[in-house]
């Protein structure tokens, strides 16, 4: 059996079709001028729209006209040949409109061109234009949802690109100033307070994507940034609830090693005050050998002011030391007499020549005033340490010149 072929239009379809394209060309003009009235009338995101964005909005419709037109003129064109109305500028489009707004701006032309009909085409031609349309508008649907999935992938690389560079700000340790701009540039939403988790990245068997950890701290907080630099792996949390339950559920994101919370900040432009508290403390938390996981990075204070931390210093002097310098009831050297002598409340009380009891109560408010029961092992430890510091200071010991970088 014979292949069966395409029969020839006849003549008067063709003479028809050539009369319907006069009446389009003739009539592109109005049709574009309608739609724009249209758009301004039927679409209120079009209305309230910048100058610039209309005109923009404006031309690809009309440019769309124009574009069926020219197919119509030719049927066996391929729709692809001409369906680069979207392609021309596909980064203004999207920014421009949403994809959801750019079907109902083609909605809009159909219906301008469908009203037209009757303008556009004599009687017998009205079902073959209306179907002709129908046809386009739908392969201009599919060309838009194609545009802007293509968008959504450079996006989603030029988003990626934007937090490894605030990351890498965090770990720098960039000024505020710089952290704002950097943060204004990747689009960060969250108002909230935000906190630093760190750690090691774990190793390759391990890893998981950057997306999935992403999607499960998103559970936890307004707004996210992951990024892995060097070795370690940075999760910022933006408008968390409870940053100590998020730690601890996204610390399986982690390598085997430590993982520290860095101390809550106002904002992300502020961060690297976090990011850099939980550096130090990452690099010294091997020195507590007890050290939980998740750890506050503020609990390894001690450790970083050893290791040269400034910051750690600083904050055990006006923690621990200065309260105890300033209080009364001979607070600081009661403290100090009591770790001295192995926390002996005998030894110390002979030692100041107080009664046992005396020694008792002045820990009592001690712990009330500075919040670490000194007759615990680990409290006992950072207020000695703390003590140490205020000591150095006071006798101006401490160089103020000689910071390093927690990740030297």
């Amino acid at each position: 059996m014979s292949q069966q072929q395409t029969a020839p239009a006849p003549a008067a379809e063709l003479r028809g079709r050539a009369e319907t394209v006069r009446r389009l060309k003739a009539g592109q003009a109005q049709l574009a001028k309608l739609t724009v009235q249209q758009l301004d009338a039927q679409l209120p995101w079009y209305r309230s729209m910048e100058p610039a964005d209309r005109q923009w909005v404006s031309v690809v419709a009309t440019s769309g006209i124009s574009s069926f037109v020219d197919w119509y003129r030719d049927p066996q064109t391929p729709l692809r040949m001409v369906l680069d109305i979207f392609r021309s500028a596909p980064r203004e489009l999207v920014r421009a409109v949403s994809l959801q707004q750019t079907l109902q701006l083609l909605r809009v032309v159909v219906q301008v061109v469908e009203e037209r009909v009757p303008d556009l085409a004599r009687a017998p031609e009205q079902a073959e234009l209306k179907d002709a349309v129908l046809v386009y508008s739908r392969e201009i649907a599919f060309a838009a949802a194609d545009v802007y999935a293509r968008a959504a992938e450079a996006r989603g690389s030029w988003d990626a690109r934007l937090e490894a560079m605030v990351v890498d700000a965090l770990v720098r340790g960039d000024s505020v100033d710089e952290l704002a701009s950097r943060s204004a540039a990747f689009g960060w939403q969250s108002q909230g307070q935000v906190a630093v988790v760190l750690g090691r990245a774990p190793r390759r068997s391990a890893h998981k994507s950057i997306d999935e950890i992403r999607r499960a701290a998103r559970k936890w907080a307004e707004d996210v940034l992951v990024g892995i630099h060097d070795d370690r792996l940075l999760i910022v949390l933006g408008g968390a609830e409870d940053v100590d339950q998020a730690a601890e559920a996204l610390s399986h994101f982690y390598g085997p090693s430590h993982v520290v919370v860095g101390p809550v900040v106002a904002s992300l432009a502020e961060a690297g005050t976090s990011a850099a508290s939980a550096l130090w403390a990452l690099r010294t938390a091997s020195a507590w050998q007890s050290t939980p996981r998740p750890v506050h990075a503020d609990a390894l204070l001690p450790e970083r002011a050893i290791a040269g931390d400034e910051a750690a210093v600083d904050a055990l002097i006006d923690r621990y030391h200065a309260p105890l310098a300033a209080g009364s009831g001979n607070l600081l050297e009661t403290v100090a007499s009591y770790l001295d002598h192995g926390g002996s409340l005998e030894a110390t009380g002979r030692a100041l020549q107080v009664h046992p009891n005396t020694v008792r109560y002045r820990l009592k408010k001690i712990t009330e005033l500075v919040g670490l029961d000194p007759t615990q092992p680990r409290p006992s430890f950072v207020i000695r340490i703390a003590l140490v510091f205020g000591r150095l200071s006071a006798v101006g010991q401490l160089s103020s010149g000689h910071k390093q970088t927690p990740g030297s």
